[in-house]
């Protein structure tokens, strides 16, 4: 597969998989009682030179916009992890710790938040959720947009 066929299958995928992680997050949300993460509106703050704290209407105009390009941008680096020859499976067990770890790292770097192992086991466990459901529903949704 050509390297734009990787890319715009990617951005499909990655646009599902973002789907299905809204959906995953809103139905954990009536479950537990969660408030929405604003990280990602705080990521988008941060990225722009600003405090988020001084800045929580940014947060919130950002969050949607940053929750779904990130989603949908992700697509292709899972799309890059069938170019070596990796099978389905194989590509995901890769691109599940790398869509939480890229996301934790990214986290500590900007100072949003500690290293994972400080973080309480429901927001671990929170997390994981999310990023596993937006990393599995992507590869999959690439897999079967590749046949």
């Amino acid at each position: 597969m050509s390297a734009i066929g990787v890319v715009g299958r990617g951005l499909v995928a990655g646009g599902i998989g973002t789907v299905a992680l809204t959906l995953a997050e809103k139905a954990e949300m009536a479950v537990t009682g969660r408030k929405a993460s604003t990280f990602p509106g705080q990521v988008g703050v941060k990225l722009s030179g600003r405090d988020p704290a001084s800045s929580p209407e940014l947060v919130e105009k950002l969050n949607p916009i940053v929750h779904w390009s990130h989603g949908i941008a992700l697509g292709p680096v899972r799309g890059l992890l069938d170019r070596p020859g990796l099978g389905p499976v194989a590509a995901t067990l890769l691109f599940v710790p790398m869509v939480w770890g890229g996301d934790a790292a990214l986290y500590r770097a900007l100072g949003l938040a500690p290293e994972p192992w400080r973080w309480t086991p429901a927001e671990l466990a929170t997390d994981l959720f999310g990023k596993s459901v937006l990393a599995v529903t992507t590869s999959v949704a690439y897999s079967v947009l590749s046949r």
